[in-house]
This record gives structure tokens, sequence and C-alpha cells, in this order.
């Protein structure tokens, strides 16, 4: 056990959307430096259930940092201390011997918490389904030699592309916006060829969907761009901007 980790977590337990919630304090020991952050969660949450105890909600799939499903406030940061990782990402040796680690869901209107550290993300999806699509011909895609594209449109499409819609951005804004986030989603087609067809389209309903969702507006703080796990750059809410303004000129 040498090397090993004693730990206090104050972890916010709530049953349900309506329910009141509460911060609960939980001793955890032996925690190895090299266990990741959900790992940790998964031997608590036995401990629990041997006990009878409920276990604690939260969400994870990938655990490779792709998902965004392990969305998550640690010691007051989306995700947690380290730059560039998400929640699974994140090991146990980023902490000391003895710390006490507060963790607490997404707070956001437009993001109910569900059950303890899970929330309804939902509202991502009802975005993405205004407008994150092309128009393509069915049957055998088209050799990719057929449609040439700069490289500097390519490069900047993967990088918006490269957003995972975990939420750190919502979550760390203090008006709670989701233009990081549904910029860098206009932003990867908007700037490839095969996304021309919706591009008027898609600026004007994906942002009106988003409005109605109850995000809040962007002030330019700039934290969404420093918490996001894959660092979106705020040049793409600039271009959704222009996205936006150059739709309504077009209509």
């Amino acid at each position: 056990m040498s090397g090993n980790m004693n730990l206090t977590l104050r972890i916010w337990r709530q049953k349900s959307a309506k329910a009141n919630g509460q911060l609960v304090t939980y001793p955890v020991k032996g925690i190895s430096p090299d266990m990741s952050f959900l790992e940790m969660f998964d031997v608590l949450n036995e401990e629990l259930i041997n006990k009878g105890e409920e276990p604690i909600a939260f969400d994870h799939d990938c655990r490779e940092g792709i998902c965004g499903a392990c969305s998550m406030f640690i010691n007051g940061q989306p995700h947690g201390p380290k730059k560039g990782v998400t929640t699974c990402q994140l090991h146990m040796r980023s902490f000391k011997d003895g710390d006490t680690i507060v963790v607490e869901p997404w707070r956001a209107a437009a993001f109910p918490v569900i059950k303890d550290l899970t929330v309804d993300r939902a509202a991502f999806d009802r975005i993405i389904a205004k407008g994150g699509f092309i128009s393509v011909n069915t049957g055998n895609a088209q050799d990719a030699n057929n449609i040439p594209i700069p490289k500097t449109d390519a490069d900047l499409s993967f990088n918006a592309a490269a957003c995972i819609g975990c939420g750190a951005c919502v979550a760390t804004c203090k008006n709670s916006s989701a233009m990081l986030f549904v910029s860098a989603k206009i932003s990867q087609l908007a700037l490839l060829p095969q996304g021309q067809v919706e591009r008027i389209a898609r600026a004007k309903n994906m942002v009106a969907q988003m409005d109605e969702e109850g995000f809040g507006s962007c002030t330019n703080t700039g934290a969404c761009e420093v918490e996001c796990p894959k660092e979106i750059s705020l040049e793409n809410i600039a271009r959704m901007n222009r996205e936006y303004f150059m739709a309504n000129i077009k209509e």
C-alpha cells in the first residue's frame, strides 16, 4: 500500500431534479496515484454497495476522453485541475495524500440534474438536430481527392470537430452560454465544401434552438476556451457570428 493516498471526498448527492441536494462527505483510503478519477469513484461505489448504501450516480462511457460524458466540477473546475483533459483522463496523482476534493455536477438551467452528478445534456442533441448534418448523395462515398480542400480550412475544421459536447463551456460560463459548443459545430461544416448546402439555414436554426433551450449570452469572458478539455478556440464564436449575420442578410 506504500504510496497510496487517503482522501476526503465531498460529493453532491441529489435524488432528482426536483429534490434538494447537499454535499455528503466520504472518506476513501488506499487510493493508487495511478487510478483515474473515475476508477477512484468505482472504488467508492463498491464500498457503498457493500454497505447497502446507494452508489453515486455519474455519467461515463468511453473513459478515453472521447465521449464527453464524464462531466463534473472538481474543486470548482470543470473536469478538474489539469488543462486539456476530461475527468476520465485525470489521474489521482494530480492530488496529494490527505486532500479534500469537492465534486459537483454541471450547474446550468439548460442542464437539469437527473441524479447526483448526472445532468441532462439533451439540449445539445436538439441543437445538433437543427443543423449538424449535411446533404449527400446516397451510394458509394466519393474519392477524397475529388473534393480538394485547402489545408488551412481542413485544419480549422478538424480543430472545431474535436469538440466532444461535454458541456464544460456552459458550466464554466457565468452566463451558462453554449456559444463555444454551437460555434464549433457550425464551424466544422461551414469550412468544408460538403457543408455548403445547409450553410445559411444551419447558422440560423442552430442559434435559434440554442436560445430556445435557455442558454445564456456570450460576453467574451473567455472562460469557456480556458476550461475546454479539447481547447476549442474562441475564433469559432467569431466565425459563428459572421455566419449568422450573413445568413440573415441573404434571407
